[in-house]
């Protein structure tokens, strides 16, 4: 099959895609032949047409089973599932700083979101024997940044256990199922994130991306991923291409990560 080809006729939920990551996929997604829906909290003009859009709050039990109604009505099932929702909207401060509410905000929105949906659509894989959900976790599932990102970096963690525990249990029955680890990826939520850091301590943009660059320890390459290029790993994995690559987590770093 052709690469341009290698998603003709497959139907793909990408959560999150109205800017950043998502965007970047549900447009190399589309590029290559699928019929894409997307969802966010609110749509964007970025948006190609031919996407089926659904307006809701995955991070909710009901935003989620919102999702899964249209979809099921729309598309009857899904063929690929990508859940790219995510991110933390914590403040700086440290652990000290994150009440309840942020922690619960955290698990629902990186954790919670993806297993809601994972139950939901797994039974439509299941019925044909085939699919693919891919999970997009973080680099800080284990270099956990306690500056402002602790409870997000703690629901990556348990997001990419529960990722593995579901390949072993679904790879057997058709479903492969593979994690995506990010690091610093020059995104809207990265940029927004940055803007907190600075005004928090009352520095320039500029030096606050330094100072986030050098609690990561710097990045070998010299500079952030950019989404597209995230786009392009998880569009490999999902493909035919990828058909023995299952269970396993790839990082997207630029080398952050300089353990074995």
């Amino acid at each position: 099959m052709n690469q341009a080809q290698d998603f003709s006729g497959k139907r793909v939920l990408v959560t999150g895609g109205t800017k950043g990551m998502g965007l970047a996929i549900v447009k190399l997604m589309l590029e290559r032949g699928a019929r894409v829906a997307t969802t966010a909290r609110s749509p964007s003009a970025e948006l190609p047409a031919e996407v089926h859009f659904i307006r809701a709050d995955v991070g909710t039990r009901e935003g989620a089973g919102t999702v899964v109604a249209d979809l099921l009505a729309a598309f009857g099932g899904v063929d690929i599932l990508i859940n790219n929702v995510g991110g933390s909207g914590a403040p700086n401060g440290g652990a000290l700083a994150l009440t309840d509410e942020l922690w619960l905000d955290a698990l629902q929105a990186n954790l919670l979101a993806a297993v809601r949906l994972d139950r939901a659509l797994l039974p439509s894989m299941l019925a044909t024997g085939a699919g693919v959900i891919i999970h997009i976790s973080s680099i800080q599932r284990s270099l956990p940044l306690y500056e402002s990102t602790l409870a997000y970096a703690a629901a990556k963690a348990a997001l990419s256990n529960y990722s593995k525990g579901l390949a072993n249990e679904f790879g057997p029955r058709g479903v492969r199922i593979n994690t995506v680890a990010p690091g610093f990826i020059e995104t809207t939520a990265a940029t927004a994130m940055i803007a907190r850091i600075a005004e928090h301590g009352g520095v320039s943009q500029e030096a606050a991306l330094g100072q986030l660059m050098d609690s990561l320890g710097g990045i070998p390459i010299g500079r952030p991923g950019k989404p597209e290029e995230v786009a392009e790993l998880v569009a490999f994995l999902a493909s035919h291409r990828a058909a023995s690559i299952h269970g396993s987590e790839h990082v997207i770093d630029g080398g952050t990560i300089r353990t074995v």
